[in-house]
Protein backbone atom coordinates (compact mmCIF):
# COMPACT_ATOMS: atom_id res chain seq x y z
CA UNK A 1 0.00 0.00 0.00
CA UNK A 2 1.55 3.36 -0.87
CA UNK A 3 -1.01 5.61 -0.22
CA UNK A 4 -3.67 6.52 2.67
CA UNK A 5 -6.99 7.95 2.91
CA UNK A 6 -7.53 11.57 4.78
CA UNK A 7 -10.56 13.63 4.81
CA UNK A 8 -9.61 17.12 3.66
CA UNK A 9 -12.17 20.38 3.39
CA UNK A 10 -11.71 20.56 0.10
CA UNK A 11 -13.74 24.02 0.13
CA UNK A 12 -16.91 25.82 1.14
CA UNK A 13 -18.97 22.78 2.73
CA UNK A 14 -17.31 20.32 0.94
CA UNK A 15 -15.45 17.33 2.55
CA UNK A 16 -13.59 14.43 0.64
CA UNK A 17 -11.26 11.95 1.06
CA UNK A 18 -7.67 12.36 -0.75
CA UNK A 19 -5.21 9.67 -1.13
CA UNK A 20 -1.63 10.51 0.73
CA UNK A 21 1.71 9.11 -0.36
CA UNK A 22 3.49 7.04 2.15
CA UNK A 23 7.07 8.66 2.77
CA UNK A 24 9.96 6.98 4.17
CA UNK A 25 10.65 6.97 7.86
CA UNK A 26 14.15 9.68 9.05
CA UNK A 27 15.96 7.73 11.95
CA UNK A 28 13.85 9.26 14.70
CA UNK A 29 10.36 8.59 13.45
CA UNK A 30 7.65 5.89 13.59
CA UNK A 31 4.84 5.23 11.66
CA UNK A 32 1.30 4.88 13.43
CA UNK A 33 -1.80 3.31 12.37
CA UNK A 34 -5.00 5.55 13.55
CA UNK A 35 -7.35 3.86 16.18
CA UNK A 36 -9.29 6.69 17.10
CA UNK A 37 -9.08 10.35 15.88
CA UNK A 38 -11.17 14.01 17.08
CA UNK A 39 -12.02 17.10 15.47
CA UNK A 40 -11.31 20.57 16.63
CA UNK A 41 -15.01 22.41 15.81
CA UNK A 42 -13.97 25.61 15.97
CA UNK A 43 -11.41 26.24 14.21
CA UNK A 44 -12.23 23.58 11.47
CA UNK A 45 -15.58 24.91 11.20
CA UNK A 46 -14.17 28.18 10.16
CA UNK A 47 -13.03 26.69 6.83
CA UNK A 48 -15.50 24.05 6.34
CA UNK A 49 -18.27 26.74 6.25
CA UNK A 50 -15.70 29.54 4.96
CA UNK A 51 -15.38 32.21 6.90
CA UNK A 52 -12.29 31.27 8.12
CA UNK A 53 -9.54 34.18 8.26
CA UNK A 54 -11.59 37.07 7.56
CA UNK A 55 -8.88 39.47 9.09
CA UNK A 56 -6.24 37.94 6.06
CA UNK A 57 -3.24 36.64 7.41
CA UNK A 58 -1.43 37.25 10.88
CA UNK A 59 2.36 38.83 10.81
CA UNK A 60 3.98 37.44 14.06
CA UNK A 61 6.60 39.93 13.82
CA UNK A 62 4.28 43.17 13.95
CA UNK A 63 1.41 41.04 15.76
CA UNK A 64 -1.18 42.74 13.69
CA UNK A 65 -3.18 41.16 10.64
CA UNK A 66 -2.57 42.07 7.48
CA UNK A 67 -5.94 42.09 5.45
CA UNK A 68 -4.12 41.82 2.09
CA UNK A 69 -2.15 38.40 2.99
CA UNK A 70 -3.87 35.26 1.92
CA UNK A 71 -5.35 33.72 5.00
CA UNK A 72 -7.04 30.66 3.99
CA UNK A 73 -6.11 27.53 2.08
CA UNK A 74 -7.69 24.51 0.57
CA UNK A 75 -7.22 21.69 1.01
CA UNK A 76 -7.47 21.81 4.63
CA UNK A 77 -6.94 18.62 6.65
CA UNK A 78 -10.28 17.80 8.82
CA UNK A 79 -9.58 16.52 12.31
CA UNK A 80 -7.28 17.56 15.50
CA UNK A 81 -5.66 14.59 17.28
CA UNK A 82 -5.26 10.89 16.35
CA UNK A 83 -4.58 7.92 19.12
CA UNK A 84 -2.68 4.90 17.20
CA UNK A 85 -0.19 1.97 17.25
CA UNK A 86 3.32 2.73 16.16
CA UNK A 87 3.74 0.05 13.31
CA UNK A 88 6.79 1.03 11.62
CA UNK A 89 10.19 2.74 13.51
CA UNK A 90 12.63 4.45 12.26
CA UNK A 91 16.16 2.97 12.60
CA UNK A 92 17.93 5.19 15.34
CA UNK A 93 13.91 4.97 17.49
CA UNK A 94 15.06 3.48 21.27
CA UNK A 95 12.30 4.23 22.88
CA UNK A 96 9.38 2.67 21.54
CA UNK A 97 8.11 -0.79 20.04
CA UNK A 98 5.69 -1.83 17.10
CA UNK A 99 2.50 -2.17 18.82
CA UNK A 100 3.09 0.85 21.44
CA UNK A 101 0.06 3.01 21.36
CA UNK A 102 1.13 6.97 20.91
CA UNK A 103 -1.04 10.12 19.91
CA UNK A 104 -0.54 13.39 18.74
CA UNK A 105 -1.57 15.91 16.53
CA UNK A 106 -3.06 14.61 13.25
CA UNK A 107 -5.65 14.62 10.56
CA UNK A 108 -8.00 12.40 10.45
CA UNK A 109 -5.64 10.09 8.35
CA UNK A 110 -5.46 6.19 8.23
CA UNK A 111 -1.71 6.67 9.33
CA UNK A 112 0.55 9.18 10.90
CA UNK A 113 4.47 9.77 10.95
CA UNK A 114 5.18 10.90 14.32
CA UNK A 115 8.52 11.74 15.83
CA UNK A 116 9.81 9.42 18.83
CA UNK A 117 9.19 11.90 20.75
CA UNK A 118 5.00 11.36 20.41
CA UNK A 119 3.37 11.28 23.71
CA UNK A 120 2.56 7.63 24.79
CA UNK A 121 -1.35 6.23 25.97
CA UNK A 122 -0.43 5.01 29.80
CA UNK A 123 -2.55 1.83 30.08
CA UNK A 124 -5.63 2.01 31.00
CA UNK A 125 -5.73 5.63 30.07
CA UNK A 126 -9.11 6.06 27.63
CA UNK A 127 -8.51 7.41 24.07
CA UNK A 128 -10.66 10.14 24.89
CA UNK A 129 -8.34 11.30 27.54
CA UNK A 130 -5.68 11.68 24.57
CA UNK A 131 -7.79 13.55 21.80
CA UNK A 132 -9.10 15.78 24.63
CA UNK A 133 -5.59 17.34 25.69
CA UNK A 134 -5.86 20.36 22.95
CA UNK A 135 -8.98 21.57 24.10
CA UNK A 136 -7.49 21.22 27.77
CA UNK A 137 -4.76 23.38 26.88
CA UNK A 138 -7.08 26.37 26.16
CA UNK A 139 -9.30 25.49 28.71
CA UNK A 140 -6.50 25.49 31.46
CA UNK A 141 -4.94 28.55 30.28
CA UNK A 142 -8.29 29.66 30.64
CA UNK A 143 -8.73 28.92 34.25
CA UNK A 144 -5.20 30.57 35.13
CA UNK A 145 -5.52 33.33 33.12
CA UNK A 146 -8.58 34.18 35.61
CA UNK A 147 -6.88 32.98 38.70
CA UNK A 148 -9.93 30.93 39.82
CA UNK A 149 -9.80 30.07 43.21
CA UNK A 150 -11.27 27.85 46.04
CA UNK A 151 -14.41 28.96 46.71
CA UNK A 152 -15.15 31.16 44.03
CA UNK A 153 -18.46 31.03 41.57
CA UNK A 154 -17.05 30.31 38.57
CA UNK A 155 -19.63 30.43 35.26
CA UNK A 156 -18.78 29.01 31.91
CA UNK A 157 -20.37 29.93 28.59
CA UNK A 158 -19.91 27.72 25.73
CA UNK A 159 -20.00 23.89 26.47
CA UNK A 160 -17.85 22.67 23.05
CA UNK A 161 -15.02 20.71 24.13
CA UNK A 162 -12.84 23.63 25.68
CA UNK A 163 -15.58 25.12 27.79
CA UNK A 164 -16.41 21.41 29.01
CA UNK A 165 -12.73 20.87 30.01
CA UNK A 166 -13.12 24.40 31.70
CA UNK A 167 -16.08 23.34 34.09
CA UNK A 168 -13.85 19.92 35.31
CA UNK A 169 -10.86 22.46 35.62
CA UNK A 170 -12.83 24.84 37.45
CA UNK A 171 -13.94 22.04 39.70
CA UNK A 172 -10.34 20.86 40.33
CA UNK A 173 -9.57 24.39 41.29
CA UNK A 174 -11.86 24.22 44.60
CA UNK A 175 -14.56 26.27 42.76
CA UNK A 176 -18.07 26.35 43.94
CA UNK A 177 -20.73 26.60 42.48
CA UNK A 178 -19.59 26.06 38.95
CA UNK A 179 -22.48 27.08 36.44
CA UNK A 180 -22.55 25.78 32.80
CA UNK A 181 -24.36 27.91 30.07
CA UNK A 182 -25.10 26.60 26.58
CA UNK A 183 -28.42 26.55 24.60
CA UNK A 184 -27.73 22.58 23.30
CA UNK A 185 -28.99 20.01 25.59
CA UNK A 186 -26.52 17.69 24.67
CA UNK A 187 -23.97 19.46 26.07
CA UNK A 188 -25.57 20.76 28.91
CA UNK A 189 -26.19 17.13 30.28
CA UNK A 190 -22.01 16.71 29.26
CA UNK A 191 -21.30 19.63 31.15
CA UNK A 192 -23.34 17.87 34.56
CA UNK A 193 -21.15 15.01 33.61
CA UNK A 194 -18.04 17.61 33.69
CA UNK A 195 -18.41 18.14 37.05
CA UNK A 196 -21.56 21.36 36.60
CA UNK A 197 -23.17 22.37 39.82
CA UNK A 198 -25.71 24.22 37.63
CA UNK A 199 -26.57 24.32 33.94
CA UNK A 200 -28.52 26.93 32.52
CA UNK A 201 -30.58 27.61 28.51
CA UNK A 202 -29.96 31.04 27.81
CA UNK A 203 -32.45 30.83 25.36
CA UNK A 204 -34.77 30.00 28.55
CA UNK A 205 -33.37 32.33 30.60
CA UNK A 206 -31.91 35.28 31.67
CA UNK A 207 -28.41 33.68 32.28
CA UNK A 208 -26.82 36.62 33.87
CA UNK A 209 -29.20 37.65 36.50
CA UNK A 210 -29.82 33.90 37.35
CA UNK A 211 -26.27 33.24 38.01
CA UNK A 212 -26.56 36.68 40.64
CA UNK A 213 -30.06 35.50 41.97
CA UNK A 214 -27.71 31.80 42.79
CA UNK A 215 -24.74 33.57 44.57
CA UNK A 216 -26.95 35.84 46.90
CA UNK A 217 -27.22 38.32 44.25
CA UNK A 218 -22.88 38.57 44.06
CA UNK A 219 -22.88 36.83 40.75
CA UNK A 220 -19.79 35.02 39.23
CA UNK A 221 -16.31 35.79 41.01
CA UNK A 222 -14.79 34.55 37.16
CA UNK A 223 -17.10 34.09 33.86
CA UNK A 224 -14.89 32.24 31.21
CA UNK A 225 -17.11 32.56 27.95
CA UNK A 226 -16.36 30.36 24.85
CA UNK A 227 -18.80 30.37 22.60
CA UNK A 228 -17.81 33.43 20.57
CA UNK A 229 -21.42 35.00 21.02
CA UNK A 230 -21.87 38.31 21.72
CA UNK A 231 -24.85 37.48 23.51
CA UNK A 232 -22.83 35.10 25.93
CA UNK A 233 -20.12 37.73 26.25
CA UNK A 234 -23.13 40.21 27.62
CA UNK A 235 -24.71 37.68 29.75
CA UNK A 236 -20.65 36.90 30.95
CA UNK A 237 -20.69 40.92 31.75
CA UNK A 238 -24.08 40.87 33.44
CA UNK A 239 -23.22 37.61 35.84
CA UNK A 240 -20.32 38.81 36.38
CA UNK A 241 -19.27 40.25 40.17
CA UNK A 242 -18.36 43.89 40.87
CA UNK A 243 -15.02 43.87 40.11
CA UNK A 244 -14.74 40.35 39.00
CA UNK A 245 -13.35 38.76 35.91
CA UNK A 246 -14.46 37.55 32.65
CA UNK A 247 -12.19 35.63 30.57
CA UNK A 248 -12.77 35.97 26.58
CA UNK A 249 -11.31 32.63 25.66
CA UNK A 250 -13.21 32.39 22.40
CA UNK A 251 -11.92 33.29 18.73
CA UNK A 252 -15.02 34.86 17.24
CA UNK A 253 -15.48 36.93 14.09
CA UNK A 254 -16.51 40.52 14.26
CA UNK A 255 -19.05 41.20 16.83
CA UNK A 256 -22.14 42.33 15.30
CA UNK A 257 -23.65 45.33 16.80
CA UNK A 258 -25.39 45.10 20.24
CA UNK A 259 -22.46 44.22 22.50
CA UNK A 260 -23.19 47.11 25.22
CA UNK A 261 -20.13 47.59 27.22
CA UNK A 262 -22.37 50.88 28.70
CA UNK A 263 -24.51 48.86 30.64
CA UNK A 264 -23.28 46.17 33.77
CA UNK A 265 -20.11 46.48 32.31
CA UNK A 266 -19.73 50.46 32.86
CA UNK A 267 -21.26 50.12 36.33
CA UNK A 268 -19.84 47.12 37.90
CA UNK A 269 -15.87 47.72 36.46
CA UNK A 270 -15.35 43.86 35.46
CA UNK A 271 -11.74 42.79 34.46
CA UNK A 272 -11.84 41.48 30.70
CA UNK A 273 -8.74 38.80 29.89
CA UNK A 274 -8.12 38.08 26.10
CA UNK A 275 -7.01 34.18 27.29
CA UNK A 276 -5.19 32.13 24.65
CA UNK A 277 -2.41 29.23 25.93
CA UNK A 278 -0.85 29.03 23.01
CA UNK A 279 0.45 33.07 22.60
CA UNK A 280 3.88 32.97 24.15
CA UNK A 281 5.59 34.52 26.26
CA UNK A 282 3.06 32.89 28.60
CA UNK A 283 1.31 35.45 31.01
CA UNK A 284 3.43 33.90 33.99
CA UNK A 285 6.24 33.12 31.74
CA UNK A 286 9.14 32.28 33.03
CA UNK A 287 7.39 29.91 35.27
CA UNK A 288 5.00 28.92 32.73
CA UNK A 289 4.68 28.69 29.19
CA UNK A 290 2.15 26.03 26.93
CA UNK A 291 4.36 23.18 27.60
CA UNK A 292 4.18 23.19 31.03
CA UNK A 293 -0.12 23.77 30.76
CA UNK A 294 0.14 20.90 28.62
CA UNK A 295 2.08 18.11 30.85
CA UNK A 296 -0.25 19.50 33.54
CA UNK A 297 -3.49 18.93 31.43
CA UNK A 298 -1.99 15.31 30.44
CA UNK A 299 -1.47 14.16 34.09
CA UNK A 300 -5.35 15.49 35.25
CA UNK A 301 -6.56 13.65 32.24
CA UNK A 302 -4.51 10.59 32.12
CA UNK A 303 -4.88 10.14 36.06
CA UNK A 304 -8.88 10.56 35.24
CA UNK A 305 -8.78 13.62 37.56
CA UNK A 306 -10.31 15.57 34.47
CA UNK A 307 -12.91 13.54 32.53
CA UNK A 308 -13.26 13.37 28.78
CA UNK A 309 -15.55 10.56 27.76
CA UNK A 310 -18.63 12.84 28.11
CA UNK A 311 -17.34 15.14 25.72
CA UNK A 312 -16.45 12.98 22.47
CA UNK A 313 -19.90 12.64 21.14
CA UNK A 314 -20.65 11.59 18.74
CA UNK A 315 -18.00 8.94 17.67
CA UNK A 316 -18.29 7.49 14.06
CA UNK A 317 -16.45 5.24 11.70
CA UNK A 318 -13.60 6.62 9.57
CA UNK A 319 -15.55 5.13 6.40
CA UNK A 320 -18.67 7.34 6.92
CA UNK A 321 -16.43 10.77 7.62
CA UNK A 322 -18.08 12.15 4.60
CA UNK A 323 -21.43 11.77 5.62
CA UNK A 324 -20.93 12.37 9.21
CA UNK A 325 -18.22 15.39 9.30
CA UNK A 326 -20.83 17.99 7.54
CA UNK A 327 -22.94 17.41 10.55
CA UNK A 328 -21.04 19.36 13.27
CA UNK A 329 -22.17 22.37 11.18
CA UNK A 330 -25.65 21.19 10.03
CA UNK A 331 -26.84 18.93 13.24
CA UNK A 332 -25.07 21.10 16.14
CA UNK A 333 -27.34 19.64 18.62
CA UNK A 334 -25.97 16.18 17.84
CA UNK A 335 -22.11 17.10 18.35
CA UNK A 336 -20.20 18.06 20.81
CA UNK A 337 -16.17 16.98 19.85
CA UNK A 338 -16.62 14.53 16.55
CA UNK A 339 -14.84 11.17 17.67
CA UNK A 340 -13.56 8.61 14.89
CA UNK A 341 -13.14 5.05 15.42
CA UNK A 342 -10.61 3.84 12.47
Amino acid sequence: MNTVRELVISGKQQAVFREVERRPLQPHEVRVRSLFGAAKHGTEMAFYKGYAAPRGGYDAEFRVFMGEREGVHYPFPAGNMCVGEVIETGSAVTSLRLGDRVFGYGSFCQEHVWPESVRTLPEGAPWQAAVCLDPADFALGAVRDGHVRIGDAVAVFGLGAIGLMAVGLAKLAGAYPVFAVDPIPLRREAALACGADAVLDPTACDAGLEIKRATAKRGADVCIEYSGSHAALQAALRGVVYGGTVVAGAWPGAYPAGLDFGAEAHMNRPRIVFSRACSEPNPDYPNWDENRIFDVAWRLLASGALVAEPVVQPIVAFDDLVTEYPKIATEPETNIKLGVHF
